[in-house]
C-alpha cells in the first residue's frame, strides 16, 4: 500500500503532456472467449511501457467495476507522438492485441472499447490531492505540497510555468 501524505498536494508540469482515457466494456459476459484477451492484452502494455520510459509513459491509475464489467485506464504521456508511436509499432504489443481484437471482435458488439486523448498545456491544468498516496498526474510527475502560490484552483491554473 502507498503511503498517504497528509495535507494537500498538487502536480507541478513546466511541459506539455498528454492524458490518455482508454476502457472496455463487456457487452456479452457468456462471449468470454472474446472479451478475455481484451481484458488481458493491457498488462503486457503496461509492462513494456514501464521497462522502457523512453517510450514516453509517465504514469497510470486503473478504475473498474464488476457489472457491467467496464475498466477504465488514465494514463500520461510524454507527447501525443509517443503515445501514437507506441500505439503504431508493430515490434511493441498494443499493434497485434488491436489486429486481434478486429480479426476476432471487429464490430459484433459482444465488447466495446472506447479512448479518448487530451493534449494538455501546462497553463491550463489544475489538480488537488488531499490526504492520499502520490496519485494521478501528482503520481505521473512532480508530487509538490500546495503552496501559498498554489492555494486555490485558480491560482493553480494561473500558476504554471
Amino acid at each position: 500500500m502507498n503511503p498517504v501524505f497528509p495535507g494537500r498536494y498538487t502536480a507541478d508540469v513546466s511541459e506539455p503532456f498528454v492524458v490518455f482515457l482508454i476502457g472496455f466494456r463487456v457487452n456479452r459476459f457468456w462471449a468470454m472467449k472474446k472479451w478475455l484477451p481484451v481484458a488481458q492484452a493491457m498488462g503486457p502494455m503496461i509492462k513494456t511501457l514501464s521497462q522502457h520510459p523512453e517510450k514516453g509513459l509517465l504514469g497510470v491509475e486503473n478504475f473498474g467495476r464488476i457489472w457491467p464489467l467496464e475498466t477504465c485506464m488514465i494514463s500520461y504521456w510524454r507527447s501525443f507522438e509517443d503515445l501514437t508511436r507506441f500505439a503504431c509499432d508493430k515490434d511493441d504489443p498494443h499493434w497485434a492485441a488491436w489486429q486481434d481484437f478486429m480479426r476476432k471482435i471487429g464490430t459484433d458488439g459482444s465488447v466495446g472499447i472506447w479512448h479518448e486523448t487530451y493534449r494538455i498545456d501546462p497553463a491550463s491544468y489544475e489538480c488537488i490531492y488531499g490526504n492520499m498516496p502520490a496519485f494521478g498526474l501528482g503520481a505521473a510527475t512532480a508530487h509538490i505540497s500546495v503552496s501559498e502560490k498554489t492555494q486555490t484552483a485558480r491560482s493553480r491554473m494561473t500558476s504554471a510555468s
